[in-house]
């Protein structure tokens, strides 16, 4: 293995709750509606210091998508994954944008997120 090149992002950051490095800028939400199996998922325009999995069809709540886990270079962990593709036209916005499971990151204050209840009822997304 080669040396880690890991970007520091400044400002209102998402990042990992085992290693604190950093993902996402607050900036970069396209949306917090998203909902995975540990409870809510927020989706970004752009993160940074994740390595990708294999891609993989995966049906969601909204259809059929092409997508890649994502992973933290920092500790290895799953955090997410990435929108390749989107087989209904009205997803298409998702293509090229990541889900960040809100159980897995640190929010801008600190904060972790705990799955409540409420949060395992509904999904957006991930069945």
């Amino acid at each position: 293995m080669g040396r880690l090149f890991v970007i520091t992002l400044e400002g209102s950051i998402y990042k990992c709750k085992h290693c604190q490095t950093h993902f996402a800028l607050a900036d970069h939400i396209i949306s917090k509606s998203f909902h995975c199996s540990h409870g809510r998922a927020y989706l970004f325009d752009k993160v940074v210091n994740v390595t990708v999995g294999a891609k993989e069809e995966r049906m969601m709540m909204t259809g059929m998508h092409t997508v890649v886990d994502i992973f933290c270079v920092g500790c290895g962990s799953i955090v997410g994954w990435k929108y390749e593709a989107a087989h209904d036209k009205t997803q298409k916005y998702k293509e090229g944008k990541f889900i960040l499971e809100r159980f897995k990151v640190a929010g801008p204050d600190g904060s972790l997120y705990t799955v409540s209840h409420d949060d395992e009822l509904g999904s957006d997304d991930e069945p």
